[in-house]
């Protein structure tokens, strides 16, 4: 696609999903627009940022722990927002260089930077997809030509399902993109939940700004995405305590310690990660 096409394509006179979240994990990909949003959003609930940072965090432990314990070699990251540090491909390619990823989103702005996205060790692949959720049989097909769909894949989905206002249409989307894929395959979900006030809050506030709607939904509903799946222990947790890093900002004090319960914080964000028998 073109450039200008891009550009067309991308509107800056209200805010946006993606930009938002860059802008509260420490990115630099945002509009005036985009944190205007996000300043009002942090006076109503501070605790987002939190949420936003500690996702970002989860999806790395989940990347290297699927490529290093489970043995992964591609992944299919859907709706994959705009690049930051450690995205997929880079912590994935750390542990295995041979790693193939493919990234899927519809958005003009991270098309536009498909570019940063698109870096690959030479043993291994990375490929972009402007591609819709709502589609995904044309998201698999798509994957078919950079990812062996006869061998395992780590799904991944990531602050994304929240736009798919129906939960039964969110599970239906989800239970089609994994019949996809073989067994031994793996789903990383992680989203924001309405687990407290604040939470619920904040999203009444985002979804008045004229930017697409993000519902937050249940622990059960996060929980429901995993179904027919084996969880990968410690199951359905907040996104802070899915086997966290010793030393790492999620608040684990000493190197190689299992934490206890007191010393990390827990937060509007719940995750797991599945196995698909």
């Amino acid at each position: 696609m073109a450039a200008a096409d891009l550009r067309a394509r991308i509107d800056t006179s209200k805010p946006h999903s993606a930009r938002f979240w860059n802008y509260f994990v420490g990115g630099k990909d945002h509009y005036e627009v985009d944190r205007e949003l996000g300043d009002h959003i942090k006076e109503i609930f501070p605790g987002l940022v939190d949420v936003a940072r500690a996702s970002r965090r989860f999806l790395g432990r989940a990347v290297r722990h699927l490529a290093e314990e489970r043995g992964i070699r591609q992944f299919l990251d859907i709706g994959t927002g705009l690049p930051t540090a450690d995205n997929t491909h880079e912590v994935a390619q750390r542990v295995a260089p041979d790693a193939r990823i493919v990234y899927v989103d519809n958005d003009p702005l991270v098309l536009a930077h498909a570019r940063a996205l698109l870096t690959s060790t030479p043993q291994g692949r990375t490929a972009y997809v402007d591609a819709d959720l709502y589609r995904p049989d044309a998201v698999v097909e798509a994957a078919a030509a950079t990812l062996d769909l006869s061998r395992p894949v780590g799904l991944v989905i990531l602050n994304t399902l929240g736009h798919v206002a129906d939960h039964a249409e969110a599970r239906r989307l989800v239970s089609r993109l994994m019949a996809a894929l073989p067994s031994g395959s793996h789903l990383v979900i992680g989203d924001s939940t309405a687990t407290s006030e604040g939470m619920v809050a904040a999203s009444e506030a985002y979804n008045a700004s004229g930017a697409v709607p993000y519902h937050v939904r249940s622990v059960e509903e996060i929980a429901g995405f995993f179904e027919g799946l084996d969880l990968v222990e410690p199951g359905i947790v907040p996104v802070t305590r899915w086997r966290p890093t010793a030393g790492a900002p999620d608040g684990v004090p000493d190197a190689g310690a299992v934490p206890d319960a007191g010393t990390v914080p827990d937060v509007d964000g719940y995750c797991g990660v599945g196995r698909k028998p």
